[in-house]
């Protein structure tokens, strides 16, 4: 269900690499939420680091919504950078599994394992 690779690389550089891969694989960053400083910035101790990305591509975002548009609840796809043990991991729910939970459809889980592979090789990429 969860698909995460090691990175070799800082934290910094694996965001700016990732946020590259998106862009280049015609997804657009919706938001980056730093969930890290959002903790902090409520006087929580956190020590590790975490940037999620919204990331979205709208053709096959509109394709999921005309199968059924409920699941407008678990669009956009996201992508994680994080710390962990003075680690950097990417990371991401598989769109494949979470939406296999929600529909039945074949042509969703087809439309959902085309993304899922785009963001593998985005993932694969920013490592």
């Amino acid at each position: 269900m969860f698909f995460q690779v090691e990175s070799h690389k800082t934290f910094e550089q694996a965001v700016v690499d990732l946020e590259a891969a998106v862009k280049n694989h015609n997804f657009g960053v919706l938001h980056i939420h730093d969930l890290g400083a959002t903790l902090r910035s409520k006087g929580i101790e956190f020590k590790d680091e975490c940037k999620i990305f919204e990331v979205c591509n709208p053709v096959k975002a509109v394709e999921v919504l005309a199968i059924d548009m409920r699941l407008n609840m678990a669009l956009p796809c996201r992508i994680s950078v994080f710390t962990e043990n003075n680690k950097t991991f990417i990371g991401m729910i598989e769109p494949s599994e979470m939406l296999g939970l929600l529909s039945t459809d074949e042509a969703l889980n087809k439309i959902a394992k085309e993304v899922e592979q785009q963001l593998i090789q985005m993932i694969d990429e920013a490592k």
